[in-house]
């Protein structure tokens, strides 16, 4: 079926790129042995719906295609930071994409419903386990590149995806098939916990995992690896050769939504934040999911980080933190744990 109308009516609702492909990802054998592997880390989630990944009809019954939406957000090279700072990743300094692309994706979803009654559409952005990168693939939006990201022609990766599966049999797009990396392995060098392998990123090891969705300790080994990234991370963007500005970049457009309104959040700050300040802070963003007690256990880390580096003024706040916390009779196990190896290291 033609699919020039399912084009047309992306663009139309704001959406920067469209591609059309299978709903069956390619490769769903490589997910499993990642999860057999146990590189999801503790996203149990995953393991419990891997089989949806693998077979959209689990989803959608007679999913045939799968529309691929991307909307970019604003992206740049390594950043300067104030003093006992902690940096946010930068698809989560603007509006939350969950809510701003979904919408608009169930909106494009209802229109092409009236446009073809005989077919259903399911509208997913990280609501389901689907494996949207290589959907998109498929789909001919880009290439998958070695930190795992989608890579778009001529754009980068600084982009968030969203996908509509169809019982539609629409005409499909012809995939990018070729290499984007190379002998490049910028990104495998420049992760400073050495989370990624060419096409593979171990979450147990990722800055992103660990600050995000890790609820436990983070392992000791790992925290002068974390740096300044209190939540997320994008160090394998920043150093990507794709991702460098050119004059063709420098005209790419962006959701207004996604646009920053913050670069992150002063650590002190966040130390003495309460669960309502918390709320507060992240109302509206991507990064509301991010628990009371993982922003404290990282905002030490970090912290303690700076001490090491040789910032004296903030070994006074920091030791008065850690005092605090360890007079807390109400205090987790997670962050007792933190407040250990954070003493450990800055003796």
């Amino acid at each position: 079926m033609n699919s020039d109308r399912v084009k047309t009516l992306a663009l139309d609702f704001g959406f920067a790129s469209v591609g059309i492909g299978p709903s069956v990802p390619k490769r769903p054998e490589a997910h499993h042995a990642w999860i057999e592997a146990g590189c999801h880390g503790e996203m149990a989630w995953m393991e419990s719906h891997r089989d949806v990944a693998a077979d959209p009809d689990l989803v959608l019954p007679g999913a045939v295609r799968a529309i691929c939406v991307l909307d970019r957000y604003p992206g740049s090279g390594p950043e300067e930071v104030p003093p006992r700072f902690g940096r946010i990743a930068r698809y989560a300094r603007g509006k939350d994409y969950h809510v701003h692309t979904l919408k608009r994706l169930q909106r494009f979803g209802e229109q092409l419903s009236s446009d073809f009654p005989d077919g259903a559409f399911r509208a997913c952005v990280d609501t389901v386990p689907l494996l949207e990168r290589d959907l998109a693939s498929s789909a001919g939006l880009g290439r998958i590149g070695k930190h795992t990201l989608l890579i778009e022609p001529a754009k980068g990766s600084w982009a968030v995806l969203g996908v509509l599966l169809t019982t539609v049999p629409f005409e499909m797009d012809a995939p990018l098939d070729e290499d984007p990396c190379g002998t490049c392995s910028r990104c495998i060098e420049a992760c400073p916990t050495d989370a990624i392998e060419p096409w593979k990123v171990d979450a147990r090891l990722c800055i992103s995992y660990l600050t995000l969705e890790h609820r436990s300790a983070i392992p000791a080994k790992l925290h002068e690896g974390l740096g300044d990234w209190l939540a997320g991370c994008d160090i394998c963007q920043e150093v990507c050769p794709h991702n460098q500005p050119t004059a063709a970049r420098a005209k790419t457009s962006h959701a207004e939504a996604l646009k920053p309104d913050r670069q992150g959040f002063d650590l002190l700050e966040v130390l003495g934040w309460s669960e309502d300040d918390r709320r507060a802070a992240f109302q509206g963003s991507a990064l509301k999911r991010v628990k009371y007690e993982a922003l404290r256990r990282n905002a030490l880390i970090l912290l303690t980080n700076q001490v090491c580096q040789g910032d004296q003024e903030a070994k006074t706040v920091l030791l008065a933190q850690l005092e605090l916390i360890e007079q807390s009779t109400t205090v987790s196990e997670v962050l007792r744990e933190t407040v250990r190896v954070c003493r450990l290291r800055i003796q």
